[in-house]
């Protein structure tokens, strides 16, 4: 709550203080008077010129602490409720669009593991409240066995939803 607060406080000096030097540019010096005529004309040009510090704050979102929480290293299990792994990874594409997870599966306690990609929509963020809740995964553990392995630089096979396997074809 504290990193909020402070956040927030950031944002609010960093835009007072924009404010406050546009609007000490706009303003003419104390010595000089406004009745005061230029002795020649100042140039124009056709392209309007803003400064640096006029650009508008960033926007922010807040985000409640129960509202979302992080997916990577979380446990995932099936719908009959066996371990599955721990998300290792999230695969976006160019656009920037979650498309698949990595799942660190098989193996004990890290050892003989590997990696699996499974399809984003393959996977069920119901109660996550704290880092020990899981999230299920729509597949069973024998057809996420037959997934071949993710490794990097290589063509990303997501085994989706119904348990087939399919080219990620936008990663490539």
């Amino acid at each position: 709550m504290r990193a909020i607060g402070a956040l927030i406080l950031g944002i609010a000096i960093v835009a007072g203080l924009a404010v406050a030097t546009s609007r000490a540019a706009e303003e003419p010096p104390a010595g000089q008077s406004e009745a005061k005529a230029p002795t020649a004309p100042s140039p124009t040009s056709a392209v309007p010129v803003t400064p640096k510090d006029a650009a508008p704050p960033p926007s922010v979102t807040i985000i409640g602490a129960s509202e979302a929480h992080g997916v990577l290293g979380r446990d995932v299990r099936s719908a009959a409720d066996e371990d599955m792994g721990r998300i290792v990874d999230v695969i976006v594409d160019r656009g920037g669009h979650v498309r698949a997870a990595a799942i660190d599966f098989g193996g004990f306690l890290g050892v003989g593991s590997r990696k699996i990609v499974v399809d984003w929509n393959a996977l069920r963020f119901g109660k996550i409240a704290n880092k020990k809740d899981s999230i299920t995964l729509e597949l069973t553990k024998a057809q996420v066995a037959a997934a071949p392995e993710y490794k990097e630089d290589t063509p990303i096979v997501v085994l989706g939803a119904s348990g087939s396997l399919q080219p990620l074809q936008a990663i490539q």
